[in-house]
């Protein structure tokens, strides 16, 4: 089934170039089945990118979703037009009143601050609690998943000593969860952050089930409430580009910048990336949207509790 997107969207354009069938939400209205809701709340800078990556996954089953993004009233994105913002994004106070069946909510360049230092901490949190009686199943990426854990458990993050940069091979601590469907043994995911959440630190609360880590970059995912929480500290979502544009602007920035580990073919930054998560990452989202979304939601979305 296809993606129904708002209309004109740049994301239909730019994935219709990849051969990946989405349509506008004018023709999908003629379609009599009832799509998944899914909400995005995008706290990433460059809003369109994360988009379009977002978009690229979700459209890989043979799901239909109609998708919807959200905006926090409380910040004013600085590197989006603001006509992108009045045609597809709207306010938390416009949305409140409905339910989904699907949420994900971004990372965010605000790492380096403690938590309710951010100015749209008091927002983003009420978000948070009401995620969890109006949406089936929330996937936190990066930052909002220190964020989340935080926010429910207490979980602190931690500086590190240098950036947490490029692609690294993590396992399974539950290979028979639905999560997992069809993943290998190890896999790879990109990472871009200057903190971390600690094994220990998850292992004391009983309600979270930390399901996969790497060696390298630490804790990668955490489950809680059996699925209708994932916590996921890298960025499966990426495209094969991200992390050499994040790095080549650092370093024009003047900014003390590693190059991406495991990233570039022999390591040579003139090099074009060596993609290996891409399987993964589709493996994934297409995971949690049949099994703990599809599967899980009901039919009449305003039961869900």
């Amino acid at each position: 089934m296809p993606l129904n997107l708002p209309d004109r969207l740049p994301a239909i354009e730019l994935l219709k170039k990849e051969n990946i069938f989405v349509i506008d939400s004018s023709r999908a209205e003629t379609q009599d089945i009832r799509p998944l809701r899914i909400i995005v709340l995008n706290l990433m800078p460059l809003k369109i990118t994360t988009e379009t990556d977002l978009v690229r996954l979700l459209s890989n089953t043979p799901l239909q979703i109609e998708l919807s993004f959200m905006k926090l009233k409380s910040h004013t994105s600085k590197n989006t037009p603001i006509e992108h913002m009045k045609a597809f994004y709207k306010d938390f106070d416009l949305m409140k009143g409905e339910k989904y069946d699907g949420m994900i909510i971004t990372g965010a360049p605000v790492e380096q601050l403690d938590y309710e230092e951010v100015t749209y901490w008091p927002e983003v949190t009420m978000i948070f609690d009401w995620a969890r009686t109006h949406v089936t199943s929330t996937l936190y990426i990066c930052w909002a998943a220190q964020a989340g854990l935080y926010h429910f458990y207490g979980i602190p993050k931690y500086s590190l000593d240098k950036k947490m940069f490029g692609v690294f091979k993590h396992n399974l601590h539950n290979s028979q969860l639905s999560i997992f469907r069809g993943f290998d043994d190890e896999f790879y995911v990109p990472h871009s952050r200057h903190t971390e959440i600690r094994r220990e630190d998850i292992l004391k609360v009983k309600e979270l089930e930390l399901l996969s880590e790497s060696d390298d970059s630490g804790v990668y995912m955490v489950m809680a409430r059996k699925g209708r929480e994932f916590f996921i500290t890298g960025h499966s979502e990426y495209s094969p580009n991200t992390l050499d544009t994040e790095y080549k602007r650092d370093l024009s920035k003047g900014l003390d910048i590693e190059m991406p580990k495991n990233y570039y073919k022999d390591d040579d930054p003139n090099s074009e990336p060596l993609v290996r998560w891409r399987a993964h990452a589709n493996l994934l989202f297409a995971n949690w949207l049949n099994y703990y979304v599809y599967q899980e939601t009901p039919f009449d979305i305003n039961k869900i509790e």
